[in-house]
């Protein structure tokens, strides 16, 4: 019964604006006040809150502002972006529902589903219109081969491509990269460097494998049968 009256107190709230999405909620406990102009609703225990875009969970949830625009959720928090078909789990998320911007703090992860690209850090901002994301402190990033490690990245979802600065590193397989700026194209797996530009590649020399027995043999022909010849 409870979870019932969560969701009429939600339909009721946003029928008075025609563009507005619905928002549905449910939670052990719910508290509050509601008005169009000025309103703040705080659900907490296994809160759960759904927009057309954003699913969350979380210890707690706070909605407020001109029609409930701002979401704040608290505590083991958990979701999925349903429209850039994100997963995340952080310590605190801020999503503004007018702007799109999602801001997530605290042991982030965050995880392309489409690309199958996985991002941590402490801080990651997601403007959800231009599906880009900004990481910052203990950045990891992982997609096939590649293991991308900074203190500060940009991720465009669109064209698969990411920048990292501050210690850059990426391991390609068994090479390393090292720069103070990196430019990664995951699709063609190109990497640019700048700056201070470090790295180990595994050079593998099969020359001599694919060399024809023939040939070999002719190579190791010393001087003087050479000159009999």
């Amino acid at each position: 019964m409870k979870k019932l009256i969560l969701l009429i107190f939600s339909v009721f709230l946003f029928s008075g604006s025609v563009n507005a999405e619905k928002i549905f909620f449910s939670a052990g406990k719910m508290s509050g006040q509601s008005g169009k102009k000025s309103s703040k609703t705080v659900l907490s225990g296994n809160a759960f809150i759904k927009t057309d875009s954003m699913e969350i969970s979380a210890d707690s949830i706070e909605l407020s502002g001109e029609d409930y625009k701002i979401i704040v959720a608290k505590g083991n928090v958990s979701g999925k972006n349903l429209e850039s078909k994100m997963d995340f789990t952080c310590e605190q998320l801020d999503y503004n529902r007018d702007t799109k911007l999602a801001v997530l703090k605290g042991s982030v992860s965050l995880t392309d589903l489409e690309n199958d690209v996985k991002a941590n850090a402490q801080i990651i901002e997601y403007d959800q219109n231009s599906e880009i994301a900004v990481l910052q402190i203990q950045i990891k990033m992982i997609q096939k081969d590649n293991i991308c490690t900074g203190a500060y990245a940009v991720y465009k979802k669109g064209p698969q491509m990411l920048e990292i600065s501050g210690n850059a590193e990426v391991k390609q397989g068994e090479d390393t990269f090292r720069a103070q700026q990196i430019t990664l194209n995951m699709k063609t797996q190109d990497i640019t460097l700048s700056g201070n530009v470090k790295g180990a590649v595994k050079a593998e020399n099969k020359q001599e494998e694919d060399k024809p027995e023939e040939n070999r043999q002719e190579e190791n022909q010393n001087p003087e049968e050479e000159a009999k010849q």
